[in-house]
């Protein structure tokens, strides 16, 4: 057999852009940051449009007020904040933070878990819709339908840094990573990016403005909880897993990732199956 056809396909360089998108003196600003900020705001935006628009709301009535959701950004940042730190600890690698636990306020130093985070937001949530006496799945649906943006330019600021990329693979697209060995690996981060990000997206929108799924409380925020289960499931396949946990239960393909995640599809067919719509406002007899 011709030797040229047992060589590797050619890979994709790395385009080795700078992590760090502006620095003056000891103060830099790094994507990944961007990329939480960006999101978040987003998510705050886009949130605002939701839940101003009638024709998207039982009988057009408002779900809360704008002023809400401007006071719910704090509440949001901090529950992103603290549960994904908290979840990257638990989760991911108990082991160093117990042995040096003051890494765990090393922030600067990465280390986050998505679904950590989003528990931290969903009690935030669960908090200030009491507090406000605002429908709990009403707020969770309308916070959840910008979510993926930010979902999309995190991971592709993991792609930027050279952080949480895939197994070694010999496809057209494959990359080599500065720091991922001699190997060409998928560009995992990138799949994420546009199935958790973009795709997830998509579909959301479709659901709230064709669909009308605003009206039935918790749909729209199961199918985010759904489709991002099931983005993360898919992903793991190419994903390298955690050095520090590697595969699980003795097997060769299954990671913490799809353990963490397979709940959440769970909870979110769930959520999407019992939905029910608001009863319309019955009109009064004359």
């Amino acid at each position: 057999m011709n030797e040229y056809f047992l060589l590797p396909l050619a890979s994709l360089p790395f385009p080795n852009i700078n992590p760090i998108l502006i620095q003056i003196g000891p103060l830099a600003v790094h994507w990944y940051g961007v990329g939480y900020i960006v999101g978040i705001l987003f998510a705050w935006w886009y949130a605002k449009r939701l839940a101003a628009n009638p024709k998207l709301w039982p009988d057009g009535v408002l779900p809360m007020k704008p002023e809400d959701l401007d006071d719910f950004i704090v509440w949001a940042a901090i529950g992103v904040v603290l549960g994904g730190r908290t979840g990257y600890v638990l989760f991911y690698d108990l082991a160093r933070y117990i042995a040096h636990p003051l890494d765990i306020f090393a922030v600067w130093q990465g280390g986050m878990s998505f679904h950590g985070g989003l528990l931290g937001v969903i009690l935030a949530m669960t908090l200030f819709s009491i507090k406000r006496g605002i429908r709990t799945w009403s707020l969770f649906d309308v916070v959840a339908t910008g979510v993926p943006v930010g979902l999309g330019l995190v991971r592709v600021a993991n792609f930027i840094n050279s952080e949480l990329w895939g197994r070694p693979s010999d496809v057209p697209w494959a990359i080599e990573f500065p720091n991922g060995g001699p190997f060409t690996r998928h560009p995992s981060q990138l799949y994420e990016a546009l199935l958790e990000g973009v795709v997830l997206f998509l579909v959301l929108r479709i659901l709230t403005h064709s669909r009308l799924k605003l009206k039935t409380p918790r749909f729209v925020g199961g199918a985010f909880i759904c489709g991002y289960g099931l983005s993360r499931i898919f992903v793991e396949f190419f994903r390298e897993p955690d050095q520090q946990l590697g595969y699980l239960l003795g097997t060769n393909w299954l990671t913490m990732g799809m353990i963490l995640s397979t709940p959440m599809v769970l909870a979110g067919i769930w959520a999407m199956a019992t939905a029910k719509p608001v009863p319309q406002a019955q009109p009064q007899a004359t």
